[in-house]
């Protein structure tokens, strides 16, 4: 190992440690969003047994039919975090996305290196590929990506998109065994943006070994070569192509397309400009933006954008005509293809700060290469190795700043009042914002405020059908049953064949103890949606009650199939047998606990009836969902207290007050069990 080598290492160790540091506070962040229903409710992941369906069954992916797809990949690697953690314990979903950032960004290392030893064949070319990954690494924008979860898609896209084209520029005389196709074809099984790395490689091949300018790609005499490209590429072409043909066949449509086209494309080149500042300004991040589609084409904001579209295609014309600026107009080509896929797919929201993580690749190889050539030009400057000690002294203050950053973010996104309360400051026209801070809200047995924020989205989103849900539910927690009824009723009105409304009108229903009533909605949930879990434990629960044994059994065994070995469903199975109804335990105000607010509820009725080891297991439950749950930790305590379980009570109390300092009844149980313990 040569000096630079060894130098190179040491600093990785530097930069590793400092990426630690950065996202020590984020591997217990909860889940949050999409989270909800592609793994809080998704059975699918419950088993490792599930695996080879997931690459063929889109409904695998999902516990939501409006969300069905086929990112197998990503479902896999989820089912292992749950097996590995024995639950919903975020720790291990958080640890994996993060492992994945790590291997994304040793690659791109090699990558940098590369690439810019195209520009210049300088000793310090490593240092400024080592300060493209390590800046890459640590950039503020990124901690959007690894802090909600389901965007591993990204980060499992980005990585085998990476990992094909370091397998292909890296090792040429590999290349007629196709090894470089394989990665490609797993990465479409994470998320579509695979289709990129047809058209960057395409760039790469003609820009560095054909060494044509973008300019020449438009010259009748390079049309041969052109042509000869494509046929060099066609295995990836076809492999990619078929795979993502299969995948998009396997469901109806493809999720969240509903903005109009044109003037969806028209604002994308303004959001280009938003993307393109954020990676030099990372400031204002949100997790929901409330920008929308720009109607007007002679907006000035449109009129930015094309400016800026114009100006980035005449930036890497003209870097692209000599070799050692190419680099640049490559990194500029990858950042623009990588926006691409969002860009011309008229997604609901227009932007997305998560989706900046693959695009940033290329920017950062354009912004480093740059300087490296900065530094070229007034090497006379850095033969004074104090003058280049300053360059890596700047270097660690920017990843400090980021590092900083990223903390800080990571604090927003611990818990979802965290989440959206940052959101309803920074994006206070989002209906959708406002809606999930009233549900965090609401979660924390806070109604009024929660209202406040269900009122204010509904003056923003009027025909949104989950926020009509949310009111219902809120109200029917107050016990005013003829405003809950009534929202229910408005959320089914707006989207019909959802079966969210349905479900949740039944819980409800039964709650009230009109169990026909419930069955009905209940039903209507399950042929909406028939792998819902919550609908069917309705259904048991309603059959049950009811008597009808013969619904009950069928739903007992449709119930095994998607949770096997369940302990109620198998009870409800003989019940249907034997004609004797089975007795549910702490029959709560919560007919299926869903939130961690639900297992709050659950664990406080198991108390008032005395099952205090039930009352626990109910209170871990919520942990699972929310691992800072301080009256989760104090219902704990509370219970080992009626155990006179002493020791447990007072570790219980102190993790409740350790969460909140404040918490009044966490107090008084600490020192009431101190003080029984002290006897």
């Amino acid at each position: 190992m040569n000096n630079t080598s060894k130098n190179i290492y040491y600093l990785a160790l530097g930069a590793f440690v400092l990426l630690l540091i950065a996202y020590a506070n984020h591997f217990n962040n909860g889940f949050h969003f999409d989270d909800s229903h592609a793994i809080v409710t998704n059975t699918s992941i419950r088993d490792l047994k599930n695996i080879p369906a997931f690459f063929s069954d889109p409904k695998m992916f999902s516990s939501e039919p409006t969300h069905w797809g086929l990112r197998s990949l990503v479902t896999t690697t989820l089912a292992i975090d749950y097996w590995l953690g024995g639950g919903l314990y975020p720790f291990y979903f958080q640890l994996d996305t993060f492992i994945w950032h790590i291997g994304l960004c040793i690659m791109l290392f090699f990558v940098y290196k590369t690439l810019m030893r195209k520009s210049f064949q300088e000793q310090w070319v490593p240092y400024l590929a080592f300060a493209a990954a390590a800046w890459y690494a640590l950039h503020i924008v990124n901690g959007e990506t690894l802090n909600y979860v389901i965007s591993r898609s990204d980060v499992l896209s980005t990585f085998m998109i990476v990992l094909s084209f370091l397998i292909y520029i890296n090792w040429p005389e590999k290349r007629k065994y196709f090894l470089y196709v394989i990665p490609a074809f797993l990465g479409v099984f994470a998320k579509e943006t695979v289709l990129c790395l047809v058209i960057t490689l395409f760039f790469y091949i003609l820009l560095f070994e054909k060494d044509l300018s973008f300019g020449d790609l438009f010259k009748p005499k390079n049309f041969k070569t052109i042509l000869l490209v494509i046929w060099r590429m066609l295995p990836l072409i076809i492999i990619v192509g078929l795979t993502q043909v299969y995948a998009l066949t396997r469901i109806k449509s493809v999720p969240g397309i509903s903005n109009p086209l044109l003037p969806y494309i028209l604002t994308q080149s303004y959001i280009w400009v938003h993307y393109f500042i954020s990676f030099f300004l990372p400031f204002n991040l949100t997790a929901d933006s409330d920008s929308g589609v720009i109607a007007n084409p002679f907006d000035e904001r449109i009129l930015i954008g094309c400016i800026f579209v114009a100006f980035l295609l005449i930036t890497i014309i003209r870097t692209s005509i000599k070799p050692e600026t190419r680099p640049i107009a490559f990194g500029l080509i990858w950042f623009s293809v990588a926006l691409l896929p969002t860009s011309l797919a008229p997604f609901a929201e227009v932007t997305n700060d998560h989706r900046m993580y693959f695009p940033f690749i290329g920017l950062m190889l354009s912004v480093v290469t740059y300087a490296g050539l900065l530094i070229k030009r007034y090497n006379h400057v850095f033969e004074n190795k104090k003058n280049f000690s300053y360059l890596f002294a700047l270097l660690f203050c920017v990843l400090g700043l980021n590092a900083y950053g990223i903390y800080n973010r990571n604090k927003v996104w611990h818990d979802e009042e965290s989440l959206w309360r940052d959101v309803s400051i920074k994006s206070p026209l989002n209906g959708r914002g406002l809606m999930n801070y009233g549900l965090a809200l609401m979660d924390k047995g806070k109604y009024p405020e929660a209202e406040k924020q269900y009122k204010a989205a509904e003056k923003l989103v009027p025909t949104y059908s989950y926020l009509y849900i949310n009111e219902a539910v809120l109200y029917g927690a107050q016990h005013k049953n003829s405003e809950a009824e009534e929202n229910f009723e408005k959320a089914i009105s707006l989207q019909p064949d959802d079966f969210t409304s349905y479900t949740f009108y039944a819980r409800f229903l039964l709650d009230a103890g009109k169990a026909t009533e419930a069955q009905a909605k209940a039903e209507k949930a399950l042929q909406l949606n028939p792998g819902s879990e919550m609908a069917l434990n309705l259904l048991l629960k309603i059959y049950n009650q009811l008597g009808y044994w013969d619904q009950l059994g069928k739903t007992a065994k449709q119930y095994l199939t998607i949770i096997p070995g369940d302990k109620f469903a198998q009870q409800c199975l003989q019940a249907s047998q034997t004609h004797q109804k089975v007795v549910i335990e702490g029959a709560t105000k919560v007919a299926t606990p869903v939130t961690a607010g639900d297992y709050l509820n659950q664990s406080l009725d198991f108390y008032n009836q005395g099952k205090y080891d039930k009352c626990i297991e109910a209170s871990n439950q919520a942990l699972k969902l929310k691992p800072d749950y301080a009256d989760a930790w104090n219902n704990i305590g509370a219970a080992y207290i009626k155990l006179t379980k002493w020791d447990k009570a007072i570790d219980a109390c102190k993790k409740a007050l350790a969460i909140n300092p404040s918490h009044t009844l966490a107090n008084n149980n600490l020192k009431y069990a101190e003080s029984q313990l002290k006897k």
